[in-house]
C-alpha cells in the first residue's frame, strides 16, 4: 500500500494501523527525515521513499507494485490562497501515475457537506479533488468526514481552545449549524477496513459518528468534558468568515491561513446522507462525549501520535552566503554527559517554557499572533521528545542528530530569516560543552532595525536559556546517578 501524506495528521496514524492489519506499507515523503522519528519507521514492512507528489515520475516509482494508494495530501498549509488550484493539479497527477503503475484502487479522505451550490471554497475544493482523482481509469473509494475528534486534529484544537479561553463567546450564526463529528479511531478503522471489502471500490461514502449536534452543543459538551462552567454563546449576524478566522487565529494555535477556510466551511451543514459505510464496515462508533474524553486523555497522558502542525512545510535552508548575517554565539561547560544535556535542550518550548525570562517569550509570542504568525500556541506534540520536521511553538525542527545537535528555524513573522542551533560536544569524564548559536539574516532596513532592537534582550533570553539547560542537565544527572555506598 502506498500512503501519501504520511507526515500528516491522518497519514501518520494510518500507517501503524495498516501494519497491524498485516499490510506492507510504502510511504512517499518529500523529506524522509520527517518520518525517521516515528515509532513505526523501522518496521520491516515499512518502506520510506523520497519523492515529490507534484512529480509524476516520483509518484509512478512510489506506486509501482502497490495494490492501493491512499491520497491524504492537502496543500492548504503550504500553498496559502492558491491551495485549491494546487490540490487539483496534484490530484490529477496522482490519478495518472496510479493508472500507469497499475494501482487497483485509490482511497481518499475528503470533507462531508451537502451537495449542490453554497459549499464553502474549502469543501468545494475537496469535491474537485474527488473529481480529479476519478478522472482516470483507477477506481476511487472516497470517504467524506465532518469534524474529526482526536488529540491534535485542527478542528478539535479550535474547539478546545475556544472553550478553554473564552467563558463568553460572540460567534457567527454558524454556531447553530448541525454537524456529525466522528472519532479519529473510527476514521482510521474505515480507511483500513475498506481494503478488505470489495463492495467499497468506487463508492463515495459519508462517515460520521452516532450523533448530530450543533456547534453550540459541541462547545457546551467540550466545556463539560474539560470541567469548565457552561459557556455563554451569543450568535450575531455580522461576523464574516474573515473576522471569524482572525478571531480563531488570536485565540487558538491555528494560523489565519488555515482558520479561514475552516471557518467558511462551518456554515455548511455536514451530516451523513446515508449509513452505507456503517453497514458495509460495521464497527462501534464513539459518541461525541466519549471521543472528546478519549482525545483529552491522550493529551493528558502525553500520548499524542500526530498533530495538525506535523505536515507543515520545511523551507530550504536560507542562503547564508553573501549579505549581512548576524550571529550570537554562547557556550557553557556542563557537568553532565551529552545525553543529559541533549535532554535538556529538547525540553525547550511548549509547557516547559524557555528556562528563563518566559514572560519575554510569551510577549514575543503574543506579538507574533497579532501580526498573523503562529505564536507560542502551537506548543509541541510531546513534552520531552522532538522529531525532525515537528513544530515547536513558533519554531520548526530542521536538523536533529540525537545527543549532538538540534536546529530550530523560526516561523514567526520576521523581517529576515533566523535559526537557533544547539550543539553538544562531549568533553570526557561525564561532562559536555553546549554551544548555542543564533543566526539572523536581515531583510532590508526593517531587518537591521529588528536585530539591533532585540540585541539587548539576548543577554537575558539566550544566556538564561543556556544556564537553565545547564542546571536541568546537572540536576537530572545527579538524580539518576547510582548511589555509591562504602562498606565500613
Amino acid at each position: 500500500m502506498l500512503v501519501s501524506g504520511a507526515t500528516g495528521y491522518i497519514g501518520g496514524r494510518l500507517v501503524p494501523r495498516l501494519l497491524e492489519a498485516g499490510h506492507r506499507v510504502r510511504c512517499l515523503a518529500r523529506d524522509p527525515r520527517k518520518l525517521v522519528g516515528r515509532p513505526w519507521a523501522s518496521h520491516p514492512r515499512v518502506e520510506i521513499v523520497r519523492g515529490d507528489a507534484a512529480r509524476e515520475d516520483d509518484l509512478f516509482r512510489a506506486m509501482t507494485g502497490c495494490g492501493a494508494a491512499y491520497y491524504l495530501i492537502h496543500s492548504m498549509m503550504a500553498a496559502g490562497r492558491e491551495y485549491a488550484d494546487v490540490d487539483r493539479v496534484l490530484a490529477r497527477a496522482f490519478s495518472r501515475a496510479a493508472a500507469a503503475a497499475g494501482v487497483e484502487r485509490i482511497v481518499y479522505l475528503g470533507g462531508l457537506g451537502e451537495t449542490g451550490a453554497g459549499l464553502s471554497e474549502h469543501l468545494s475544493s475537496r469535491r474537485e479533488v474527488e473529481v480529479a482523482l476519478a478522472s482516470g481509469p483507477v477506481p476511487v473509494t472516497v470517504f467524506r468526514a465532518a469534524m474529526i475528534i482526536g488529540s491534535g486534529s485542527a478542528s478539535f484544537e479550535i474547539l478546545r481552545y475556544l472553550v478553554e479561553r473564552l467563558p463568553i463567546m460572540v460567534t457567527p450564526r454558524w454556531v447553530r449549524t448541525e454537524s456529525q463529528p466522528i472519532a479519529v479511531r473510527n476514521v482510521l478503522e474505515y480507511l483500513v477496513r475498506c481494503l478488505d471489502v470489495p463492495e467499497t471500490t468506487g463508492l463515495t461514502l459519508d462517515i460520521g459518528g452516532p450523533e448530530v449536534r450543533s456547534y453550540r452543543e459541541l462547545m457546551h459538551l467540550m466545556a463539560e468534558c474539560l470541567g469548565l462552567p457552561r459557556r455563554v454563546i451569543v450568535p450575531v449576524p455580522v461576523l464574516t468568515p474573515r473576522l471569524s478566522s482572525l478571531w480563531i487565529h488570536l485565540v487558538t494555535p491555528l494560523s489565519h491561513r488555515i482558520a479561514r477556510p475552516l471557518a467558511e466551511g462551518l456554515r455548511n451543514r455536514v451530516v451523513c446522507r446515508d449509513d452505507r459505510a456503517a453497514r458495509l464496515m460495521p464497527q462501534r462508533l464513539l459518541g461525541i462525549r466519549e471521543a472528546i474524553e478519549a482525545a483529552l486523555s491522550r493529551i493528558a497522558e502525553r500520548r499524542v501520535e500526530t498533530s495538525w502542525s506535523d505536515a507543515g512545510p520545511i523551507a530550504g535552508d536560507p542562503d547564508w552566503a553573501g549579505g549581512t548575517v548576524f550571529v550570537d554565539q554562547r557556550a557553557v561547560d556542563i557537568e553532565a554527559p551529552p545525553a543529559a544535556v541533549f535532554r535538556g535542550v529538547c525540553r525547550v518550548g511548549g509547557g516547559h517554557g524557555y528556562y528563563g525570562a518566559d514572560w519575554l517569550w510569551r510577549l514575543r509570542g503574543a506579538m507574533d499572533r497579532m501580526v498573523g504568525g503562529p505564536g507560542l500556541r502551537r506548543g509541541r506534540r510531546d513534552p520531552e521528545n522532538v522529531a525532525y520536521g515537528e513544530a515547536l511553538d513558533f519554531w520548526r525542527v530542521t536538523d536533529l542528530v540525537p545527543d549532538r545537535r538540534l536546529t530550530l528555524r523560526a516561523e514567526m513573522k520576521l523581517p529576515g530569516e533566523a535559526l537557533l542551533d544547539f550543539a553538544v560536544e562531549p568533553l570526557g569524564a561525564g561532562s559536555a560543552r553546549l554551544t548555542q548559536i543564533a543566526r539572523f539574516k536581515p531583510r532590508g532596513l526593517g531587518g537591521l532595525l529588528y536585530w539591533y532592537a532585540v540585541l539587548p534582550l539576548h543577554g537575558v533570553v539566550f544566556a538564561g536559556m543556556l544556564d537553565g539547560i545547564r542546571r536541568f542537565a546537572e540536576r537530572s544527572h545527579r538524580e539518576s546517578a547510582p548511589e555509591i555506598r562504602i562498606a565500613a
